[in-house]
């Protein structure tokens, strides 16, 4: 069974088999622990019946991607067992393959990408003319977190699992902010 965990957003969400679970915690980081052990009760099984976590790694939050990561890390280490790193475009491509994906990033760009297209950031005029070349753009809606695990299969079966690492498509407000080191000043 794959457990699968999303923490990309404002929210958690898990997916196991055919049941689904959201919420809207006040703190994801104190939530996320009691809630996965909830809902994994509520499907009527116990950690040692999971063989492999999904995890969504981005684009989003940048807390809330760590945060998820390291969760499902600490788990599958504990339990001996696969991670899959699964990323946003593929799950809404999942949905619509031929599609442009425009992730709004809430800071004034676009996080896109789609089959021939790699992930990247867009401002509004540079997607507004590049979106045309697909039949259709998707993004301004939630993904079906339900595809999450078709997606953990299908790259367990082909061997395709990647490192998990977070897709960062760009510098965190921390990063952008942080003034230049002068490694020869001296004290």
């Amino acid at each position: 069974m794959i457990f699968a965990v999303n923490t990309s957003g404002a929210g958690i969400e898990f997916v196991l088999g055919e049941h689904y679970k959201s919420i809207i915690p006040e703190k994801q980081s104190t939530a996320l622990p009691a809630a996965a052990n909830e809902f994994i009760a509520e499907c009527g099984i116990t950690w040692g019946d999971i063989t492999a976590i999904a995890v969504v790694v981005g684009p989003g939050s940048f807390t809330g991607i760590r945060l998820g990561i390291a969760f499902v890390k600490g788990i599958a280490i504990g339990l001996n067992i696969p991670v899959i790193p699964v990323n946003a475009f593929e799950l809404y491509l999942a949905d619509t393959p031929d599609a442009f994906v425009a992730i709004e990033s809430g800071r004034g760009d676009f996080f896109v990408g789609a089959a021939n297209l790699p992930p990247q950031t867009m401002d509004i005029d540079e997607l507004e003319s590049r979106q045309m070349a697909w039949p259709r753009t998707v993004g301004h809606r939630p993904f079906n977190m339900m595809h999450i695990t078709q997606i953990a299969e299908e790259k367990l079966a082909t061997g395709g699992i990647e490192p998990v690492m977070p897709m960062y498509l760009r510098k965190s407000y921390a990063e952008e902010k942080k003034e230049p080191s002068n490694d020869n000043k001296k004290y």
